[in-house]
């Protein structure tokens, strides 16, 4: 049996490791405009990391969530925290909504969608434009989420 050496000298460092960009957070009060806000805080974290393709499947999902979180889960005097990761070496963009709200979001049956009401059609766009989507546990609330393989 033969072990294999490493001949580089003791104090030549080895190259270092890709580093992922940093996590970007931002809260947003309990307001109309902060969907807007939302989706421009993305679109600049994403430009920052050089972010191409799919972007605006991830800015669209960002404003579904952030209108989601300030329709149903963020009372009167509270608001909402949108997180947004760049994950693994392939690119991969994951968005996170954290709300204080209660309840558990679902996508609506399709006879629900396609009703006359407006809503009930953003977690459908959600999940047809993300690769993955769910709902964790937040005290208080939840975190809803979607992820996104993109290219670096």
């Amino acid at each position: 049996m033969t072990t294999e050496r490493d001949s580089r000298p003791v104090n030549q460092e080895t190259p270092p490791l890709p580093q992922l960009p940093s996590p970007r957070e931002r809260f947003f009060r309990r307001e109309r405009r902060s969907v807007p806000d939302a989706r421009e805080f993305a679109r600049s974290a994403l430009e920052d990391w050089g972010v191409r393709g799919r972007t605006d499947d991830v800015l669209l999902c960002v404003s579904e969530l952030a209108t989601n979180a300030l329709l149903h889960g963020v009372p009167p005097g509270r608001g909402f925290l949108l997180r947004l990761l760049a994950h693994g070496g392939d690119g991969a963009v994951r968005v996170e909504v954290h709300d204080s709200g209660g309840g558990v979001p679902a996508v609506p049956r399709a006879a629900e969608a396609g009703g006359p009401g407006e809503g009930g059609r953003g977690l459908l766009l959600v999940e047809q434009l993300a690769d993955k989507w769910g709902v964790g546990e937040r005290d208080p609330g939840k975190i809803v989420w979607c992820e996104f393989a993109t290219s670096p």
